[in-house]
Parts: C-alpha cells; structure tokens; sequence
C-alpha cells in the first residue's frame, strides 16, 4: 500500500488580512469616465435682409432703453437718498414737535374754580402713542392709515386707490382723496419743516393754505419728507406727534384737549365710542364738532366704529355697545363755550392776555353757573309761553352781585353762541323811565323827601332853538299833588321833568355818571324821561350802587389771571365797589321808593315769594325799549327787550314783559335762598293836620255912628282914665 499524498487546497483566494485589521486591497485606479457634456445650443440663424437688421434695431433700442432706464433708477435712487438724508438732518428733536401752536390760550373757571370755557387755541398737554386710551389710538389708525405700521411713510397702494377714485368722480387725480398716510398728514402739519415768518408778508392764515395745497411738486416734497421722518423717528412718534398736534374742532389742538373740551376727562380715559368721536373729527374738525352738530358727530362716530371692528381692533358685541351709547357732551361743552359771558371776558381783560395770547391763560371769573342756567331758562321761559310764535325780538338778561360781579349774562335769545353780538354789553339802546331813579338819588342827597309833594299838572318849558315843549305822562291823564315816591312808582313824566329841572340837570347827569352810565348824556330837560342810550350792563351796574347804599360800582367778571403752571396770580380784578355817589340815608330812601315800584306801582308783576323787591320799568318813544331793572338785598338784575332793528314791540311797556323776565329768572336764581330784607328807610308817615272847627256865625249889630265930639272924649276917657262907655254904646 502506498501512502496517500497531501490533499492540496481549494483553489480559493486567501483572505489576506481580518476583518478587523486586515489592509485594503489595492485595485487598479479607476478610468475617469468624462461628464457627458449637454449638446451646445446651436446659435439661431441669423436673419438675414430686412427682418434681420430691424430684429438686431429692437435689440439695440430695448437693449439702450434698459441702459438709461437702469442708470437714471440708480441716479434718482441716490438722489432720493441724498434728499431723504438732507431733511433727516434738518429734523428736530420729537419733544420741539408736540406743541405746534402760534399762539396761547385762554382757560376759564367759574367762581368755584370749575372750567365752563375755552378760548384760543386750546393744549390740553403732552400725549404719547403709549398714555392716551388704546380706544383712541385704534380709531385713529382704523380711521386714518390702517397699514400704518407696515408702510415706509407713503402707501403707494393708498395713492393709486385714492386717484383711482378721484377719476372716477370726475375730479383731478390729486384732487378730492389724497391717500395720505399718518407720517404724510404730520408731514403737512409740519408744513415741511417751513416755519412761519411774519416778517414775509403773508398772512398765518394764507401760510396754512399754502402747507395745505396739493401740487405735484408738494406731493413730492412730502413725500420725501415722510420718508425722512420714518429713518428719524419711530412709528409711535409719528403717532405721537400726530395726537399732539393735530387740530380736533372747539379750538382744540391735541387729543387731551379735545377730550377736555368735549368730555370733561383725559385722553386716556375714553371709552371707544368717546375714541371714535375724536377719531371722527380729523377729517373735518369744524364741521364735524360735536359742539357744532351733535348727531352729526355721532353718527360720524358710528361709522369709526364700524371701521374698528372690520380691522379687528372691536368685538362686534362692543362696536354694537359703543354704537347703542354714542359719546355725550360735558356739561361745559354743552354750554358752547361760555357764550356771551367768556367773549365779554376775553374783551374786557387785557389783549396780550386773552385775545392775542401767546401763553396758556386760565382765568377765574365771579361767573355762577346755576345763576346762568336759571337766566337762560327764565328768559326761554318767557319766549316759549307769552310771545307769539315766529317773534323776532330779542332780549337781554344780566345779573350781578352788589358789588358788581356779574354772575350770568345772556346777550340774546340764542344762549349758546359764541363770538355772537351780545346785547347785554354792545346794544345802545334808550333808558326811558328806567333812568328816573338817578333824578330822585340827586334830589333826595339834597335834602328833598320821599314825601314831599309836586303838582302833576300840565307843565311846559321854552327851550332856545326848538320853542316849547310839554311833555305828557304815558296815560296822557294828570293826578294833581303827588308825593315823590308816588311820582316814581306810577312812572309820571311831569314830575320828574319838575324835579330835574328844579335840583338841576347837571348835578342828574353827574350822579348818572357817577353810578356808572358813561355814555353821553343827553343836555335838554329829556334828559329827565331817558332820551339817553346805555347798555343794559351800565344800567344794571348802576342799580347796583343804589343797592349797596349810595357807592360807584364797575362791574366786573375776571376775577385774577396767571399763567397756566403758576401759583401766583399776574392780575387781580379790575372792578368792584368805587367812591361814594350820594349819602348812604339817601340811597336807603331811593330804595324804599323804588320797592314801591314793586309792591305798589308799574313793576307789580316782579313780585315772587315774598320777598322785598325794588326795580323800575323803563319804556322808550314808540315802545322801541322795554326795561326792567331791579333787585333783591342778594342780587341785582337788569332785563332789556326790543328789536335790532328798532321796530316798535306791539303790546309791549317795561311792565309788562321784561318784568315778567325779570321775575321768571330772578325766582330761579334765589331757589334755596332765606329771605332777607331791603336796606331801606321807611319815611315816617305824613301827620296832616286837621284844619280848626268851624264856628257859628253870629251876626254882631254894626255900631251906630258916633259924632266927632263923643269920639274924643270916648278916646281922652281912655287916655286919662274915667267911666266907661261900653254901656252906653251897646
């Protein structure tokens, strides 16, 4: 047997190395394998004749066009670069932009300090985006710019919508809709960085019409403006600026003060149909006015509101609420500003103070806000129940204290005005007999008395130039001897003519004067029956000084000024009680008269809740005039009635209406007020003395006649003493 040979190995590869540490095999590099290359584009045959050269003309024009079109976009891009960088250089401070105003305002409180009037143009002070109410801010920005806070400070959306609608109303494409953002409207209220220059020529009021205007060339400034004022300031800025500055109606210039003015309260506390009130002004301040047209205003506000809830800034249960209670008025803004009050105010006191102020003014004035009401109301009283309808005539209402502070002034019937003519201080207007007092205040500091007579009997005078004059008493009748208070309360002419004429015209006209009618008198005996014009202020400031026992009076109604800020005041009153003008004893005897008037004589229908009245009625020639002037021991009150334009009243004398006014404000006024009495003197009354009994006539036998011897020796026995001779003659 032979031995078996080595079994040989498998014809496999060995594995040369682990797997773990085992070395990669080398293997032959591989063949890069070229990218396969996109067929090139094959060139598009050229065209040859005509179609080819105009083909290759397009490409060079488009080609050209496309050049310039790219050149001059860099060019005005760097050019609008340059002009946005030159007014961002030439923007203030935001704190110099919040308060645009040319000139101050006025501020007025009444006697108890409450604001009842605004004058000027109004500054509530500083808000910003951030502390005025969220319902304010929503409004402005629904009502005004929604994209505000996504746009650059133009809307080229906006402008291409606005003169979409521009030409499709018929008007320019600048005209009309403006699609002015918010940075756009401040940039106009900025009036481009243009201050005002006085020295220019040209008027503030032409000025703001020039910021105004809307040419292209203005529309581009503005732009450009904007555009610098979004690089300088952030978007609540702008806002900001925008609530401060921009002009709301009433005089007010800024949100505060429209919410002030209207409301009575602060921007940030309004609620969202008060925020869309405001909102609704911007568009047009004047007409819109909740003082001007209330519903106007509110149903202006209505739609804000609408607008709010669209954008999501409202639910649409409180859009609703805010609809079903629109904002009201303040009991202030209610009151139209004061009316004829604060413009007698704003025109008595200094003009540097009030009318051309350049500082924020508050005033306090002796102004009675219930006393005002009870005039308005006593006076609409009247017109509404005893003058017929359609009636043009106007009345005139003032009431004032003693001393001359005027406590409420109604110039005409229409109540809430203002800048309107007031007839309780610029009507000139005859007294009539409301004058009389004056004459018996001079004759009774000369000593004459309430009861001393005078004959009312026809009575004539010769005046140089114009031959003689009678006058007649207003009943054409004559009652013989009257005393003079008599003569006083029935109103006789021919006394008080007497009685003038006797203590002098001139001594009249001069305690006239000095009670405060500085009108021009009248110099002939007229004088007496009040031919003479004044106000019906004069005449009730007057009455005052009869009341406060015989002293001047200047009626007045600021009380002190200062500077909005300041403690101290810069100004006190300028009125008030003067120099005495008769003896006290004598103004106590005149009022004693005068309550006659009331209690007796033509101002019967002055009479209320038994209280002491004094007054007297006043009716000119041909009933042109109707006065009635009178007072309480607390106050005085002076009403006049008549035409504008002069027409007779029909069926109208001081007795009879004006007293009716008279007594319908006065009992308001004195509601609540204790009864107190006149300061008067009660002459003591008149003793006439009973003429001596008559005696029965007994006829005495005449003597028998004597011959001249008896007669001797009857005087000689006399003489030297003897018998008598009586017995003898019986």
């Amino acid at each position: 047997m032979s031995d078996s040979p080595k079994q040989k190995r498998p014809m496999v590869a060995d594995k040369r190395y682990s797997s773990k540490n085992a070395a990669p095999a080398k293997t032959a590099p591989a063949k890069k394998v070229p990218a396969k290359r996109k067929p090139a584009r094959k060139a598009a045959p050229r065209r040859g004749g005509i179609l080819g050269f105009l083909s290759a003309l397009v490409r060079w024009v488009f080609g050209l066009i496309w050049k310039i079109i790219s050149r001059v976009a860099i060019v005005a891009v760097l050019m609008l670069a340059l002009a946005v960088g030159y007014f961002y250089t030439t923007l203030p401070p935001l704190e110099a932009l919040l308060d645009g105003r040319a000139r101050g305002s006025v501020t007025m409180l009444d006697r108890n300090g409450a604001v009842f009037a605004w004058r000027g143009d109004q500054f509530g002070g500083i808000v910003t985006a951030d502390t005025i109410s969220p319902a304010l801010k929503n409004a402005v920005i629904a009502t005004e710019d929604k994209r505000f806070y996504r746009h650059f400070g133009v809307s080229p959306r906006g402008i291409a919508s606005a003169v979409r609608i521009n030409l499709s109303e018929g008007r320019g494409p600048l005209s009309g809709h403006g699609g002015s953002t918010i940075t756009q409207q401040v940039a106009k209220l900025l009036c481009l960085g243009e201050p005002f220059d006085a020295t220019s020529g040209q008027t503030e009021k032409e000025y703001e019409a020039e910021c105004r205007r809307s040419s292209l060339k203005r529309k581009a400034k503005e732009a450009v403006y904007s555009m610098a004022m979004e690089a300088k300031y952030s978007k609540d800025d702008i806002l900001s600026i925008y609530l401060n500055r921009a002009y709301m109606g009433g005089g007010a210039f800024g949100a505060e003060a429209a919410a002030q003015r209207f409301f009575g309260k602060p921007a940030s506390a309004l609620r969202p149909a008060e925020g869309a009130m405001l909102a609704g002004l911007l568009t047009a301040p004047t007409t819109l006015s909740p003082t001007n047209n209330l519903d106007r205003s509110q149903n202006r506000a209505a739609t804000v509101i609408r607008l709010m809830q669209d954008q999501g800034y409202l639910s649409k249960a409180d859009a609703d609420a805010a609809i079903a209670n629109p904002a009201e008025l303040s009991e202030a803004a209610e009151a139209e500003a004061g009316g004829y009050f604060a413009d007698w105010v704003m025109s008595s006191g200094p003009e540097f103070f009030t009318r051309n102020t350049t500082e924020d003014v508050i005033i306090k004035t002796t102004l009675d806000q219930r006393i005002q009401r009870a005039a308005e109301a006593g006076l609409d009283w009247v017109f509404e129940n005893k003058v017929r309808a359609g009636s043009k005539a106007q009345a005139a209402v003032v009431v004032m204290s003693a001393d001359g502070a005027v406590r409420a002034m109604v110039g005409g019937r229409k109540t809430k005005v203002a800048g309107a003519f007031n007839r309780a201080t610029q009507a000139m207007r005859q007294t009539g007999s409301s004058f009389k007092p004056f004459i018996y205040a001079a004759a009774l500091d000369l000593g004459y008395s309430p009861t001393d007579l005078i004959e009312d009997a026809p009575y004539c005078l010769n005046i140089a130039g114009s031959g003689q004059w009678c006058p007649k008493n207003y009943t054409n009748s004559f009652k013989g001897q009257v005393s003079l208070t008599t003569a006083l309360k029935d109103s006789l002419n021919i006394p008080a003519v007497k009685v003038s004429e006797s203590v002098g015209r001139d001594i009249v006209s001069q305690v006239a004067t000095q009670f405060g009618i500085q009108s021009d008198l009248a110099v002939g005996p007229a004088l007496a029956l009040g031919a003479s014009e004044s106000t019906l202020l004069e005449m009730t400031g007057a009455y005052a000084g009869i009341l406060n026992g015989g002293s001047s009076v200047k009626p007045y109604g600021l009380i002190d000024l200062k500077l909005q800020g300041d403690n101290e005041p810069l100004m006190g009153t300028g009125g008030g009680i003067g120099e005495r003008v008769i003896q006290e004893d004598a103004a106590q005897q005149l009022v004693y008269m005068m309550s006659k008037v009331v209690s007796e004589g033509t101002g019967g229908r002055a009479q209320f809740g038994g209280r002491e009245l004094a007054g007297k009625t006043g009716t000119t020639q041909a009933n042109r005039d109707a006065w009635f002037i009178g007072f309480s021991a607390d106050y005085v009150a002076g009403v006049w009635m008549g035409y504008d334009d002069n027409t007779p009243l029909t069926g109208v004398s001081g007795g009879g209406l004006p007293t009716e006014i008279w007594k319908e404000v006065m009992e308001r006024v004195h509601e609540g007020l204790p009864l107190r009495p006149l300061p008067m003197i009660v002459p003591a009354p008149v003793v006439v003395q009973a003429p001596p009994p008559v005696q029965e006539y007994i006829p005495v036998p005449a003597p028998q006649p004597q011959n001249p011897i008896s007669l001797i020796d009857q005087v000689l026995r006399d003489i030297f003493g003897g018998g008598s001779s009586r017995g003898e003659d019986r």
